[in-house]
């Protein structure tokens, strides 16, 4: 039997780094959605920080960029991704993000039974979805409309809580649309996010082969891991993971190593690591893919980190700052006119050369988001995300 590989923390952390554009960011000209692609989607849930995400692994790209790729070329698309959460996802990907996470089991429904669609049901809101949006950009009252006409007024019941009001009970199951590839983002209509399908194309893939490539691209990006892991990132059940994780492994498309000393996986063959370990001052916004899906999380957020820059125990509800691989802090802008105040508060003393990289960060942040930036290093006192 051959001896797995040992692969350190500073080593895993250095490749993670390397193949996310955060040891050193894209050269000029790199598409936005090459980047995008490397991180397995930006999340978009706030727009802003999804523009930070890409802007800060890219050489000269700015805000104006990220919504040309998503409104203009149509080369990013703005949908719900990992976890029924929103991203931004590469156009020519949508084919096997869709065939994997409609994969994916979706465990018991959170809603009481008053609430919840039945499968039929969910199945009939997903349809209806595509066709009402089918050549069309629809705001969410006017697609409510639409799938109740098309199902039934059983859909349009508002009975399922969100913040603080009811919404139509056809709305619990919006994500699978997105999933399934009947529904993505349009651009907004003054105030109100519109909705459409996405350009025509073939998104019919077999969902195990895209479940493999799936696990392959993820353990590219943020590997070594454990089933565990990936079940934590997709939000699905740690045993169907485990179980796929035994497929992939059996059909010899994983490999096993020992990570910090403890069995995890790679893509098979995919062993190699840089020299030395992550180095560099980072900013990166909400919610940004790198410490979302980074793990174990104890490690990512060391110290005095894993307190002050988790919210409530979830990874992102902080921009955070990174420090030679790890979280050491924690960031916010407040932005007026065209003028931005970045306010940094390290967790830990930083030498002159991270103040002089810090400093350069938060030119760049003001380069992405087209503000002029000032830099104030002090308490944040602006509380985690919802």
């Amino acid at each position: 039997m051959t001896t797995p590989v040992k692969i350190t923390w500073d080593a895993a952390s250095a490749r993670r780094a390397e193949r996310q554009f955060l040891a050193g960011p894209a050269g000029s000209g790199t598409p936005v959605a090459e980047v995008v692609g490397a991180m397995l989607g930006a999340h978009a849930q706030v727009l802003s920080a999804a523009e930070v995400s890409v802007g800060m692994r890219a050489d000269g790209v700015t805000r104006a960029d990220v919504r040309a790729a998503l409104w203009d070329d149509r080369s990013l698309i703005k949908t719900y991704g990992p976890r029924g959460t929103v991203h931004l996802l590469a156009a020519r990907e949508l084919p096997l993000f869709s065939a994997a996470l409609t994969a994916v089991p979706t465990g018991p429904s959170p809603f009481p039974p008053g609430v919840r669609l039945t499968e039929e049901q969910a199945g009939q809101v997903v349809t209806a979805i595509g066709d009402a949006l089918d050549g069309r950009f629809l705001t969410l009252d006017e697609l409510s409309e639409e799938v109740v006409a098309r199902t039934g007024p059983w859909a349009g019941d508002r009975v399922m809580p969100a913040f603080q009001d009811l919404w139509p009970r056809w709305r619990q199951v919006m994500h699978r649309a997105g999933w399934a590839g009947t529904l993505c983002f349009g651009p907004n209509r003054g105030r109100k996010a519109t909705y459409t399908r996405p350009v025509p194309g073939d998104l019919e893939a077999d969902p195990r082969d895209a479940l493999a490539a799936f696990v392959h691209r993820y353990l590219h990006a943020y590997g070594p891991a454990t089933p565990q892991h990936f079940a934590r990132w997709l939000a699905a059940p740690p045993g169907w993971a485990t179980a796929l994780f035994g497929e992939l492994a059996s059909a010899g498309r994983i490999e096993e190593v020992l990570f910090e000393g403890t069995p995890a996986w790679v893509a098979a063959g995919d062993t190699d690591v840089p020299e030395g370990p992550a180095r560099g001052v980072r900013l990166l916004p909400y919610f940004d893919a790198y410490v979302i899906a980074g793990q174990p999380r104890e490690r990512l957020f060391p110290g005095a980190a894993y307190e002050r820059a988790l919210g409530g125990g979830q990874a992102g509800n902080y921009p955070v700052l990174l420090v030679d691989g790890v979280v050491a802090g924690v960031w916010h802008q407040r932005r007026r006119g065209r003028r931005t105040t970045v306010t940094v508060e390290p967790l830990v003393r930083l030498t002159a050369r991270q103040e002089r990289e810090l400093g350069e960060q938060v030119e760049r942040v003001g380069e992405v988001l087209e503000a002029a930036p000032e830099l104030v290093v002090g308490e944040v006192t602006v509380g985690p995300h919802a």
